[in-house]
């Protein structure tokens, strides 16, 4: 293993750690705008700014955790049969940070339909992403 390598595995590993600690944490936001009464504005709009700022923030770790990424793959050959379903679940993580500002968008028009349970069985699933991303780099079952 080259210096080089180790050194875009190791940031790709911390921008991938930060993205999902975005997407852990902007679902628990939702669970609060969900729990937030009608007539409490200030905490909603509140919930709303941190949940916008967090969203862009989570966008900009996604980006660089994406391109090492890449280059991980296309620069130094990495691949295998495991490879192919981490990618698939890579597409499901950034699925699911375009669902959850859907969602935002929801309570931004004030027409989220969902429960707080809701939103806390959602807030697993970025979780389950994450092992099963790990799992597979980590072991490559096959």
């Amino acid at each position: 293993m080259s210096q080089g390598y180790l050194w875009v595995k190791a940031f790709h590993i911390v921008f991938v750690a930060s993205w999902f600690a975005g997407l852990f944490y902007l679902p628990r936001i939702l669970v609060n705008l969900a729990m937030v009464p009608a007539d409490s504005h200030a905490e909603r709009e509140r919930l709303l700014l941190m949940a916008h700022k967090l969203h862009r923030f989570t966008t900009l770790l996604m980006l660089p955790a994406l391109a090492l990424g890449l280059w991980l793959w296309l620069g130094y050959g990495i691949g295998g049969g495991w490879l192919h379903l981490k990618l698939l679940l890579v597409a499901a993580a950034i699925g699911y940070q375009h669902v959850c500002r859907r969602l935002l968008r929801d309570f931004e028009h004030a027409a989220n339909r969902r429960s707080h349970r809701w939103f806390r069985w959602f807030n697993e699933a970025s979780v389950l992403l994450f092992a099963a991303i790990v799992v597979l780099v980590v072991v490559k079952p096959f």
